[in-house]
């Protein structure tokens, strides 16, 4: 694999992220104007679901912060998860195993540090 041609695990997960950023992003929205109040609480959730659409799209640009930025994002729902149930910090946990997984393997790597070493 060439150091510039993208995986197909780093596209499927950057668009995962950025579509669940978006859409959540979208759904808390409404619930803060429902509100009619911008709430801490609601801001931080906000902030998070941006954080998963940079991530995202800096994954597709070969960012190597991006894929760290990623897997910090899915490991803070892995540690909010486990203060609910149980099924869910264990399909948390799953997701979370996964996107290691795919985002750490060899040619992974070889792919976001490629776009380092290229000049521009």
């Amino acid at each position: 694999m060439s150091p510039n041609k993208r995986p197909l695990s780093v596209t499927i997960i950057a668009c995962i992220y950025i579509l669940v950023g978006a859409i959540g992003f979208a759904y808390h929205l409404t619930d803060l104007r429902a509100q009619n109040a911008f709430q801490y609480d609601g801001l931080l959730i906000e902030f998070v679901r941006i954080l998963a659409v940079i991530a995202g799209a800096f994954m597709l640009r070969a960012h190597n912060w991006a894929r760290w930025l990623a897997l910090a994002w899915i490991a803070l729902h892995v540690v909010l998860s486990a203060f609910n149930s149980l099924p869910q910090f264990a399909v948390h946990c799953v997701f979370f195993a996964a996107i290691v997984w795919l985002l750490f393997r060899p040619e992974v790597g070889r792919y976001f540090r490629g776009a380092r070493a290229e000049p521009g």
